[in-house]
């Protein structure tokens, strides 16, 4: 069976058919409604911060966007599809919504939001509908903007369907680029119908405010598992945690190293014309003062 990602854009897939049919679905309300209460959970916000301010990240028909409202939270909604929006308007949802496509970026103010999140959506961004979209592009605007667009210490959580174990790692290297830090939750990870997947994210360092305002590390919640999950024969990661890498320019030889004996102007000189054969434009000319020697500064 061929993924809706697949088949057809979002904003084409959910058309007014689709988005009717789905909202009206018992069973994805259901399913809808349990892994967003997940969600709110994941995201530890603290009592203090009660009614926070979420971003809901493809909000559809606003199914997620009922959890919030009963938990006390105010939200605000994006999505790319005007059906499903329309239903979350006929249905008078308490949040406010907006049509956004969030590969172009999440325009609110910085520290706007006190998290976020997202349900089944994440792996839509990591499809090219056209010629013009580059899911590199797409995570990369998305997760830059997220990020600023969060308060310090806040988390963003996304349930979501990957396709593979690689899928989960490209996502992942545009989030820590970003500044995220954070990782993979797995719940019940030995279950073909229950495995769900929660990317848990949180902005600015490893430390956190806790639920009751105490201060505590940042990390990854226990992922749920049935009874007899846990015993010995049991297999497969529960949660991956991700950290930014730093390189450490040190360790790579050679690299912007004189070579023995090479003056300085000569290095400099070398390194240019290095830039140019590569194609680098704006590279300075050289002239009599490439290289020279500056004055001692007071």
């Amino acid at each position: 069976m061929s993924r809706p990602e697949h088949i057809a854009p979002p904003e084409i897939f959910y058309g007014d058919v689709e988005a009717t049919k789905y909202t009206a679905n018992t069973r994805v309300q259901t399913i809808q409604a349990e892994m967003t209460e997940r969600a709110v959970e994941l995201l530890m916000l603290p009592e203090h911060r009660k009614p926070a301010l979420i971003l809901d990240i493809g909000c559809g028909s606003g199914l997620s966007g009922e959890i919030l409202t009963e938990h006390g939270h105010e939200w605000i909604g994006m999505d790319i599809s005007p059906s499903m929006l329309e239903v979350a308007l006929e249905r008078e949802t308490e949040g406010d919504i907006m049509l956004a496509d969030v590969g172009q970026g999440c325009g609110f103010r910085a520290g706007s939001f006190d998290g976020a999140i997202s349900i089944s959506v994440l792996q839509w961004l990591c499809n090219a509908d056209s010629t013009s979209h580059s899911p590199a592009q797409r995570l990369s605007t998305f997760f830059t903007s997220l990020y600023s667009s969060l308060s310090r210490g806040s988390r963003a959580v996304f349930q979501f369907y990957p396709e593979s174990d690689e899928q989960v790692k490209f996502i992942m290297t545009f989030a820590t680029k970003a500044g995220f830090g954070g990782g993979l939750v797995v719940d019940f990870p030995n279950s073909r119908k229950a495995k769900k997947f929660y990317l848990v994210l949180w902005v600015g360092g490893e430390m956190a405010v806790g639920p009751n305002g105490e201060t505590a590390k940042q990390e990854l919640p226990q992922a749920l598992m049935h009874e007899h999950e846990g015993e010995a024969g049991s297999s497969g990661p529960t949660s991956v945690k991700y950290e930014k890498r730093r390189s450490d320019r040190s360790k790579v030889k050679g690299k912007g190293k004189k070579k023995s004996g090479e003056s300085t102007k000569d290095y400099i000189l070398r390194k240019k014309e290095l830039y140019r054969k590569r194609g680098k434009e704006d590279v300075p000319k050289d002239s009599r003062y490439t290289g020279r020697k500056r004055k001692d500064a007071f």
